[in-house]
């Protein structure tokens, strides 16, 4: 019997849920930016940041995924634990408080950052070029739509980050069936 390819979904947030909260950029616990603001987004394992704070941005109805400012997942802690369980070896989760809400959430890092995007699948990719006036930039991606992945470059990384362009947030798909299984609120995925 041959075995079935397996298949990955960039997970964002459903920015069209009517009533929807909208979270900020996270701070520390006394309201201060932080000085490394990506730091939640690069791919790549963290140093524990301290009790964190996320602020309301838009007041809304609170969603179990959501990207606050800066496109950092926060995760309802329910969420949490279903990819604690099933990804432990990529992902870290940091508890943090998020404004006017007595429930747990935690601020997500996929720890793996994988070149694994495919050029040729892709439906388009925009790359940074000397006339765009940012040399440190030239060569990297600018913008990538309809984004497609080389799965055979991905290894048994279940939640990952895509090198060169890791605003994605790419899960294999028995985290997506999971998180469909428990009713999780503020998913939306799409198959990479």
């Amino acid at each position: 019997m041959a075995l079935m390819p397996k298949r990955y979904f960039d997970l964002s947030d459903d920015m069209a849920i009517p009533g929807r909260w909208l979270l900020g950029a996270p701070t520390d616990f006394e309201g201060r930016a932080l000085n490394e603001p990506w730091v939640f987004t690069d791919g790549t394992p963290i140093d524990a940041p301290g009790r964190l704070k996320v602020p309301m941005y838009l007041p809304g109805t609170a969603l179990d995924f959501s990207l606050a400012a800066r496109s950092t997942p926060v995760v309802h802690a329910k969420v949490a634990s279903v990819i604690a369980d099933l990804a432990p070896d990529d992902v870290q989760l940091f508890p943090v408080e998020v404004a006017g809400q007595p429930e747990q959430f935690c601020i997500l890092v996929a720890t793996r950052l994988i070149r694994c995007i495919d050029d040729k699948a892709t439906k388009e990719i925009l790359m940074w070029t000397p006339e765009d006036g940012r040399p440190e930039k030239v060569g990297e991606y600018r913008d990538v739509w309809g984004m497609r992945i080389d799965a055979s470059q991905v290894g048994d990384a279940k939640v990952f980050r895509t090198r060169g362009w890791p605003i994605a947030l790419i899960v294999r798909e028995e985290i997506r069936n999971a998180l469909e299984r428990i009713g999780a609120t503020g998913t939306k995925f799409e198959e990479v």
